[in-house]
């Protein structure tokens, strides 16, 4: 018959709003081992798998530290009770937890009046009826029957078992459970037992395993839309939230770190549970909802989770998508951890209308033949052939062209998305792919003489040789990085030139000095390259790597999301942390179309 040998969870810790999915590795009866499950609709030698999860409510009750939620807290700030501050983010584990944070904490107080955390008024009421005396703690929550946690989404408070001073209340039937509001604080409790399929009786001994306590998920202070056109944008939202400025529209740039990049070696400093795939999708969908961008460029997105997750999800809130995942031909290993770049856009907003791919690696094949001896070339295709791809689409925007020379034309945009190869040794590689993709929007540019955004990861800092042909047009033939060239592909160094008039969106913090909160964002800005002083932020490195270029002769740049400071960040050491899911931080900014002047 079946046997159950083991029975864990990846991450003791259960988070709010992110999937349960223990690991039970059983023995059939051929001896043979799997962890594939067995149901009541698919028994194996007339016996299959129940589950069941249990919250454990005791009758104390526990408040949760804002800063490590997997401890309980011992005070509370009485400044965030008095400014109406979410009054989960006033409790603390200890006095030096609430002193060390302070620095973090009293920008809560200052931003109380302008800011209201996202869910506020909503976890306000989770936290203080969490903390309430009375027995409303105990009450299923009728606001999460969305939730799906066995056949049955909800359960009566009726179904309970005391032990001593715990209730035990039945949550869920199925193998996974997804904790909701209601669980915050309260330990889980999962149990596996094997089933006669015609009795419905136990066969078998009860496994079961206790989770930590129920955290709510860390929700960071909400980023702000920061003018640089001296128009005040921070108020004028539509009732979905979104900009209703007529004529403009916000482009997104987002490296996602694929899951098969976010190692415990690379990120030692996150905690497991929040480098977990479960809890940082469900993170990161949250935030690029949140920004309600129009177009939302995203980079480092494996196959499996684009198909699986963000292509559902997303659909959810009205986005259509596109997708390019990286070359196979250079990878070994498991096809469906093979990230590439994603493009979504809202269907309210744009039309598609054409894509194009561009595979680096196709491109480098046709440059060696042509340029390299039949001798050399296994050690330049070695050099130069990389799994790197770039999207280009062309979107048709259905809402007011105002500002366009003819108001009657279609109004298109041109949009590509890449992510540019990261070893830092290949610096001949970089400049290369990043001429060749800036070469392929020059041909589009000039048959249909559109507006051109550039996004994605260049892996490259301002001043490096790849930065400089995208915001100069052009290399200086003195450039450093010009020296490294084994294969001869950079020269000679004039051709490395380009006729688009990009211009790096975020410089605008640099140049306008208008707009609120702009001081603030000048000073983290690098004042010897017009760029934010980091884009990627790990315990090894800072800088910025992730760029907005847009064609200035067509666009304007209207505002910009804020920028995080280091400070802010280093707090949790540096990222991904439990706040922000990834080691890059999201670039956002809305551009209103101009009158084109038509380049010759």
């Amino acid at each position: 018959m079946l046997t159950v040998l083991r029975v864990h969870l990846p991450s003791d810790i259960p988070i709010v709003g992110c999937e349960l999915t223990p690991y039970v590795l059983l023995r059939r009866p051929d001896k043979s081992v799997s962890t594939d499950d067995v149901n009541e609709f698919g028994p194996v030698d007339g016996h299959f798998l129940r589950y069941k999860w249990y919250r454990i409510q005791s009758d104390k009750k526990v408040a949760i530290c804002s800063v490590h939620p997997s401890e309980q807290a011992t005070l509370q700030c009485m400044g965030c009770v008095k400014a109406k501050i979410p009054v989960g983010k006033s409790y603390h584990c200890s006095s030096k937890c609430f002193s060390d944070a302070w620095q973090h904490h009293r920008v809560l107080h200052e931003r109380a009046a302008s800011a209201v955390n996202e869910n506020g008024n909503e976890e306000e009421e989770l936290f203080g009826r969490f903390n309430s005396t009375g027995s409303g703690g105990l009450a299923i929550s009728q606001s999460n029957s969305s939730l799906s946690n066995g056949t049955t989404p909800l359960y009566p408070a009726a179904v309970a078992q005391r032990n001593g001073g715990e209730t035990w209340f039945e949550v869920g039937y199925a193998k996974t459970y997804t904790p909701t509001a209601d669980d915050i604080g309260h330990v889980l409790k999962f149990e596996c037992v094997v089933v006669d399929a015609e009795t419905k009786l136990p066969a078998g001994h009860v496994n079961t395993l206790l989770t930590s306590r129920v955290i709510p998920a860390p929700s960071p202070t909400p980023r702000r839309l920061i003018s640089v056109s001296g128009v005040d944008v921070t108020g004028h939202l539509d009732l979905d939230g979104r900009l209703s400025s007529s004529g403009t529209f916000t482009v997104l740039s987002y490296n996602i770190l694929a899951d098969a990049y976010a190692t415990n070696e690379l990120y030692s400093y996150c905690p497991s549970w929040a480098l977990s795939w479960p809890y940082r999708r469900q993170n990161l969908l949250r935030e690029i909802v949140g920004y309600r961008a129009d177009i939302v460029c995203l980079q480092e997105v494996q196959s499996d989770h684009f198909d699986e997750f963000f292509l559902p999800e997303l659909d959810k809130h009205g986005y259509q998508a596109l997708f390019k995942k990286k070359t196979a031909e250079v990878f070994s290993g498991n096809g469906n951890t093979i990230d590439g770049c994603a493009t979504f856009f809202r269907r309210d907003r744009f039309s598609h209308v054409k894509k194009y791919e561009v595979e680096f690696n196709k491109a480098a094949q046709s440059l060696i033949d042509a340029l390299v001896p039949n001798a050399q070339r296994r050690s330049a295709l070695n050099r130069l052939v990389k799994d790197n791809v770039a999207l280009i689409v062309v979107l048709e925007a259905k809402f007011s062209n105002q500002g366009v020379d003819n108001p009657g034309k279609r109004q298109l945009v041109c949009v590509a998305n890449t992510h540019v190869n990261i070893h830092q040794d290949l610096k001949d590689v970089k400049i290369w792919q990043v001429h060749t993709l800036l070469k392929g929007l020059e041909k589009i540019a000039a048959s249909a003489d559109i507006p051109m955004l550039v996004c994605g990861d260049f892996n490259s800092v301002p001043g490096s040789a790849p930065h400089a042909l995208l915001a100069l047009g052009k290399v200086d033939p003195m450039h450093p990085e010009l020296a490294v060239d084994p294969l001869g592909i950079l020269r000679p160094a004039n051709k490395l030139l380009h006729q688009l008039p990009l211009v790096s969106a975020y410089s605008s913090f640099a140049r306008i000095g208008a707009g609120l909160g702009f001081e603030q964002q000048r000073r983290r800005m690098d004042p010897n390259t017009n760029e934010p002083l980091f884009t990627n932020c790990t315990r090894d490195f800072i800088g910025t790597l992730d760029y907005i270029f847009y064609s200035a002769d067509s666009l304007t740049v209207e505002s910009l999301l804020e920028l995080l400071d280091e400070d802010s960040l280093r707090k949790d050491t540096a990222l991904p942390s439990p706040e922000w899911s990834s080691d890059h931080i999201a670039l956002l900014a809305e551009f209103r179309c101009k009158p084109r002047t038509r380049r010759g």
